[in-house]
C-alpha cells in the first residue's frame, strides 16, 4: 500500500533496520497463528518471550542490564509494527519494558536492577505491573492495597489488583500500595506465599492477551523489596506515560493493517461488474482513513523526536494517545464496512484489531481523563476535583 505522506522516508536507517526486523518477526512467528490465539483466548508468551528478548526488543529504550538503550523513534517503530501483528502482542512488550523494567530501571535499588533486569530483557523473566483495582482505574490515589511494616523491617502486603497484563505468567509483579508514607512500589516475586493471580476470561477483546487479577493475603516481603528512589503518585504516573507513548505509536500499525486489508479487498471484491474499489463510496472512505492514518502517524513520529530531544510533556502524551487510539478505532470500524461481512470473521484481521482497540480506548487512561488533561492544560482549570 502507498505511504501517502512517506513518512517512513523520514526514519534514520536504524530506525528503518527496527522497522524490518520486527515486521519480519510478526510476519514470521505471528501472523499465521494470531487469528487462531484470538479464537481460543490464548497467548504463547513463555515461547515468544526469548524471541523477543534475542531481538532486544525488551525493554529495548532503557541502557544497560543487557538492555538494548535504542532511542525513542525505535521504540515507537517497533510498537507500531508489533500492534500490526495484535494489540495483544504489542501489550506484551509494552508491560514488560514500560510498566514492569522501567520502574525498577528508575526508581529500583542496584541490587534490584542487577536481580531482574537482565532476565527480562533476555525474555527469561516476564513482568506485571499491579496499580487498577477492582474499584479505582481512573482515580489511583483512591487505592485500597496496603502495605504495612513492621518491626522487623517486613512489609505486609494486602489487597487486590485487576486488568493485569501478564499477572498469570509473570516472574515478578511491580505493586504500588498504600504505606504510611504514602503510594510506594514493591518488587513482588510473583513465587511470594500469600500471591495469587487468577486468569480473567471472557473477554471479547484482546484475546490474545493474559489478563489477570492479583491478590495479596498478607504478602511478607523485606525491606529490600520497595522502590527506594520515588514516594506518591509520580511513581506509577510516569510509568503510565511510559507505556502511553508506545499505545500513541502501537496503534498506528493496527490502524495501518485495516487499511491495508481494506484496499486489498476493495481492489478485488467485484460487485455490479467491477472491483468495488472502483466505486466512489469505495474511494472515499479509503481516502479518508488514509488521511487519519497519516495524520496518526505524524502525530507519532513528531512527539518521538520530542521525546529524543528530552522536552515531551505528560500532556502531549495524553494528545497523542486520545487522537490516534480514536482515529484507530474510526480507521478500524470504517475498515469494517468495507469488508461487508467479511470483516466479522477471523480470516481478515480488521474484526480482531477492532475489538482490541476497545480495549486500548479504555486502558492507560480512558478517553475522558485525557480529555480532561488537556482541558487542563487548555484552561489551568481542574476539573479532576
Amino acid at each position: 500500500m502507498d505511504d501517502l505522506l512517506e513518512l517512513d522516508d523520514q526514519l534514520t536507517p536504524e530506525h528503518r533496520m527496527v522497522r524490518d526486523s520486527v515486521a519480519g518477526f510478526v510476519t514470521d512467528r505471528v501472523l499465521p497463528h494470531v487469528g487462531d490465539w484470538f479464537e481460543q483466548g490464548v497467548f504463547p508468551a513463555r515461547d515468544l518471550a526469548p524471541v523477543l528478548g534475542s531481538l532486544g526488543m525488551l525493554g529495548m529504550h532503557l541502557e544497560g542490564y543487557g538492555c538494548a538503550g535504542l532511542d525513542a523513534v525505535s521504540y515507537g517503530v517497533a510498537c507500531r509494527e508489533l500492534e500490526a501483528g495484535d494489540s495483544g502482542l504489542r501489550s506484551f512488550v509494552s508491560v514488560q519494558g514500560s510498566l514492569a523494567m522501567f520502574p525498577i530501571w528508575k526508581y529500583g535499588s542496584e541490587e534490584q536492577k542487577r536481580e531482574w533486569l537482565p532476565r527480562m530483557a533476555s525474555g527469561e523473566a516476564i513482568g506485571c505491573f499491579g496499580l487498577t483495582e477492582p474499584d479505582h482505574g481512573s482515580d489511583p490515589a483512591g487505592m485500597r492495597t496496603t502495605a504495612k511494616q513492621d518491626p522487623s523491617g517486613d512489609w505486609m502486603l494486602n489487597g487486590a489488583k485487576m486488568w493485569i497484563t501478564n499477572g498469570s505468567i509473570a516472574d515478578v509483579a511491580v505493586v504500588w500500595a498504600q504505606t504510611d508514607d504514602g503510594i510506594r512500589g514493591f518488587v513482588v516475586p510473583t513465587s511470594t506465599p500469600g500471591f495469587s493471580a487468577p486468569e480473567i476470561h471472557r473477554k471479547m477483546s484482546l484475546r490474545a492477551s493474559v489478563t489477570s487479577s492479583l491478590y495479596f493475603d498478607d504478602v511478607r516481603l523485606p525491606a529490600s523489596a520497595v522502590l527506594p528512589g520515588v514516594t506518591g503518585l509520580k511513581g506509577p504516573l510516569s510509568c503510565l506515560t511510559e507505556a502511553r507513548f508506545g499505545i500513541l505509536w502501537g496503534v498506528v500499525g493496527a490502524a495501518r493493517a485495516c487499511l491495508e486489508a481494506a484496499v486489498d479487498y476493495a481492489r478485488t471484491r467485484v460487485q455490479f461488474g467491477r472491483p468495488i474499489g472502483a466505486f466512489q463510496l469505495t474511494q472515499e472512505k479509503l481516502a479518508w482513513m488514509a488521511v487519519a492514518l497519516g495524520q496518526a502517524g505524524l502525530t507519532a513520529l513528531h512527539l518521538g523526536r520530542l521525546k529524543d530531544a528530552g522536552t515531551l510533556k505528560p500532556r502531549q502524551v495524553s494528545f497523542g494517545k486520545l487522537a490516534n487510539v480514536r482515529a484507530a478505532l474510526d480507521i478500524a470500524r470504517q475498515a469494517r464496512t468495507v469488508l461487508g461481512a467479511n470483516g466479522v470473521t477471523l480470516e481478515y484481521p480488521v474484526i480482531r484489531h477492532m475489538n482490541n482497540l476497545e480495549s486500548v480506548l479504555t486502558y492507560e487512561g480512558t478517553q475522558e481523563v485525557h480529555l480532561l488533561t488537556l482541558g487542563k492544560a487548555l484552561t489551568d482549570l481542574d476539573a479532576f476535583r
